[in-house]
């Protein structure tokens, strides 16, 4: 049986989609090479997988010579008998350094970055600005060498308050090509949110736009950025050198600017008494395990927490995942819909690996729907990354298909949360009928995937395609065993991986000893407390039998601390959205008395805490009324669609569903509150619209009251 056979459509349930050439694939590629080299006969998908979560050593090493690792990579690997919790180190003996690996291409020809910006009246018609691979390592080595004559040192912090754009990019990668730990916060982030994550990192230089667009609306950034800095100096007497990235969105906004801010040209090109200009980059060459950025948990209900991730393992997963799984060519035109402050960012600007183009994007992506879209056709964009979320949205307003060529476009991604079934049927009806359709996971934590693309596979409706090579994923119960088939459970990860976070800041030799042992342990207590010695990653998912080859597909069902359970059944929010998106979400022809907007299901404690109730909050066109046949008609479809366990004790109208700046639902924050948590345990500054929480108070009163 050849690799092609075994991975290709031998299925009983016809697929959405089907590998164009899967026998060409670099994951088939890799496939045959292990075969060859270690003298083995793995003929599917699946093989190569579990060969790859049993060998970490054989596997990640061949992996670092597949997609060309510039640096030295050196003997060691992983100790293959490690388990997760003791955060095994990984190629001990090597020496790399991220950015240098994304600045190997130096054409002066072949395009780096395409900005665009959001129309606004004033400037209906805003230019694309292009940047060359060769200018953007020009800019890169200015940038180092101003940081070097700061006086910046590996390890020091550099952070961003900034919007995607290609000054943000640049500022990254020369604070690592330095050795510098980089951290960023998104510009529509509230200045008190940024200044919980900045103090604990307290970093030495904040680079920082001086406007935004969104809804075709100037918002000017500098107040929030003085607040920011006002916050720095009182609560850790920081005072970082700030520079501004002039976006000509507001002219005279430098009669604002402090004395000491330095403007983003000048830092650029400063004068010859600030040190010479290096052309060719110095790169610190670090180890496989040194910091390269800290991202930052949502901090809903707590204190963010500073996840700082290992820039080889950064490298080494994403060049994996991109070349790998997703066959990213050089020529490819790589689109994702993301802030500076959502991972995402991160994951796109590995691009620049490959040699891709890379197409940033600062606005609103929903004001005017068609805009993206016309840029798939203008700038021939190949892969279009967004969030679930979005096409949500989307699916209830436009139709691209109808209205754009797309002749370019070959995959979509998604991610941010469960991708419904629905939305797989919009994507190939509406936007695209053979386009490889990606639902993808992975989260902050791990500033990667465990799940997701693979070009060797086909696309089965909701489902993720295939857990991702070397990431050993499983599901387990309550009771810490493995699931049985068909059988939901928690997403855990039984082996290292070389993506695992380095730990919490401070790590060691940064911060005091009590510190440093209070972020180790709340690194343990994060990831490691629920199951002994597996990572618990806290997604509640359903692994689907095995077809063509694929290991099975990931369903995924919601966040595990929000799983409902009443009487002992548990099951994921998602299970009950589903049927909601299907029979009343909004589409084209459903009477708006039958269309349900929003939604958001959480459960409620009964009997002093030792059962729960569902409560289903919807949310209606504006000036319908939720009437007693609504509900018994959305009862009816989830008993008859799901079972009886998955009915809602209550169905209550509300005026809006909160979400997090990254788009995400709110659901653990509103279920404390009907439970009787204070608002105040919320954190206001972590959330889209945090004034719709006052009515989850009003409501949770009336519902504890009727089980009281």
């Amino acid at each position: 049986m050849t690799a092609l056979n075994s991975i290709s459509n031998t299925v009983q349930e016809r697929s959405l989609y089907e590998p164009h050439d899967a026998e060409n694939s670099r994951c088939v590629k890799l496939l045959k090479h292990v075969n060859a080299k270690f003298d083995l006969n793995l003929s599917s998908y699946f093989d190569l997988y579990k060969w790859s979560t049993n060998h970490l050593d054989l596997f990640w090493g061949s992996v670092w010579d597949e997609v060309g690792i510039v640096g030295h990579k050196g003997n060691h690997v992983v100790d293959n008998s490690a388990v997760p919790a003791t955060n095994p180190p990984w190629f001990c003996q090597a020496r790399v350094n991220w950015a240098e690996n994304m600045l190997t291409c130096r054409s002066p020809d072949k395009i780096a970055f395409i900005q665009a910006t959001e129309p606004t009246p004033d400037d209906p018609n805003p230019p694309l600005r292009r940047v060359t691979y060769a200018e953007l390592y020009d800019l890169v080595a200015r940038l180092a060498s101003t940081l070097r004559n700061l006086g910046l040192e590996p390890g020091d912090r550099v952070a961003s308050y900034s919007s995607n754009c290609i000054e943000n990019v640049a500022a990254c990668l020369a604070a690592v090509a330095v050795g510098c730990i980089w951290a960023s916060a998104a510009a529509d982030f509230g200045p008190h949110g940024v200044l919980e994550r900045f103090e604990q990192v307290q970093p030495k230089v904040i680079f920082a736009v001086d406007a935004v667009v969104y809804n075709a609306k100037v918002h000017p950034h500098i107040p929030k950025l003085k607040s920011l800095l006002s916050g720095l100096r009182e609560r850790c007497s920081s005072d970082p050198k700030v520079v501004i990235i002039r976006t000509t969105l507001m002219p005279d906004a430098t009669s604002e600017w402090n004395d000491d801010w330095v403007d983003w040209s000048k830092f650029v090109h400063p004068s010859e008494d600030k040190g010479p200009f290096d052309r060719e980059i110095e790169w610190s060459r670090q180890g496989f395990d040194w910091p390269l950025w800290i991202l930052f948990s949502s901090g809903t209900t707590g204190r963010p927490k500073p996840i700082v991730h290992r820039a080889g393992g950064m490298l080494l997963q994403a060049k994996k995942e991109l070349i790998i799984c997703a066959d990213l060519q050089p020529e490819d035109v790589f689109f994702y819909y993301t802030t500076t402050g959502w991972m995402m960012w991160n994951f796109h600007i590995h691009g620049l690996s490959v040699g891709c183009t890379l197409v940033l994007y600062d606005g609103s992506p929903l004001r005017d729907p068609p805009y993206l879209w016309r840029l798939v056709d203008d700038l021939k964009i190949n892969i279009f990354g967004t969030s679930a979320k979005y096409l949500d949205q989307l699916s209830k307003v436009y139709k691209p298909r109808e209205h754009h060529a797309l002749s370019t476009l070959r995959h979509i991604y998604s991610t941010g949360s469960p991708l419904a079934h629905t939305l797989f049927d919009y994507v190939y009806q509406h936007i695209h009928s053979n386009v490889l359709l990606a639902s993808i996971t992975g989260g902050t934590d791990i500033c990667s995937l465990f799940a997701g693309m693979c070009t060797a596979l086909p696309v089965f409706r909701g489902e993720i395609q295939c857990r991702l090579l070397g990431m050993a994923i499983e599901t387990f119960l309550p009771t810490g065993v493995p699931s049985g088939a068909g059988e939901a459970g928690e997403l855990v990860c039984v082996r290292p991986f070389p993506c695992m976070p380095i730990g919490f800041w401070p790590l060691p030799g940064y911060g005091s000893k009590e510190d440093v042992h209070f972020a180790a342990r709340r690194y343990q207590q994060a990831y490691f407390a629920e199951f002994k010695d597996v990572w618990y990653h806290g997604d509640h998912v359903l692994i689907t039998p095995s077809r063509a080859g694929n290991g099975g597909g990931l369903i995924m069902l919601g966040r595990s601390d929000g799983v409902l359970n009443p009487g002992g059944i548990r099951f994921g929010s998602s299970e009950i959205y589903d049927v909601l998106d299907t029979c009343f979400g909004p589409s084209p022809g459903r009477d708006p008395a039958d269309t349900v907007e929003d939604f958001l299901a959480v459960g409620q404690a009964i009997d002093n805490g030792t059962d729960e109730r569902v409560i289903l909050f919807v949310k209606l066109q504006e000036g319908r009324t939720l009437s007693l046949e609504m509900e018994k008609r959305i009862k009816s479809e989830i008993r008859s669609r799901r079972s009886p366990r998955h009915v809602p004790a209550r169905i209550v109208q509300i005026i809006d569903v909160p979400y997090t700046l990254n788009g995400k639902r709110v659901e653990v924050p509103v279920k404390k509150i009907i439970n009787g948590a204070p608002v105040s345990s919320i954190n206001p500054e972590t959330l889209r619209n945090p004034e719709c929480l006052t009515e989850f108070v009003l409501v949770g009163e009336t519902l504890r009251a009727e089980v009281a």
